[in-house]
């Protein structure tokens, strides 16, 4: 039964569907952990719940706009610029 499974599943043809998985909950997990760890909203502890709402815009502040948000911030929204420029943009 599981030589059966093996065959059917640890094909070369499934490999991208697992890595696509992969880093699918590999994305998940690490904003999950983000947000128990960093997030000013979100309180794991119980004295730290019990301090009820915060008033603290610079630790929100501070996670929200973090260095990934910064960097893309004057990015251009295209994924290859210089393709999109030599179609579009005429001589």
């Amino acid at each position: 039964m599981a030589s059966q499974m093996a065959r059917r599943w640890l094909r070369p043809e499934a490999y991208p569907l697992f890595a696509t998985l992969g880093l699918a909950v590999g994305i998940c997990g690490f904003q999950l952990v983000r947000n128990i760890m960093i997030n000013p909203e979100v309180r794991v502890n119980k004295e730290n719940r019990a301090a009820g709402v915060l008033e603290n815009h610079a630790e929100g502040e501070k996670y929200t706009e973090h260095s990934l948000r910064k960097w893309v911030r004057n990015k251009s929204p295209e994924i290859m610029p210089n393709l999109n420029n030599f179609f579009t943009s005429p001589k």
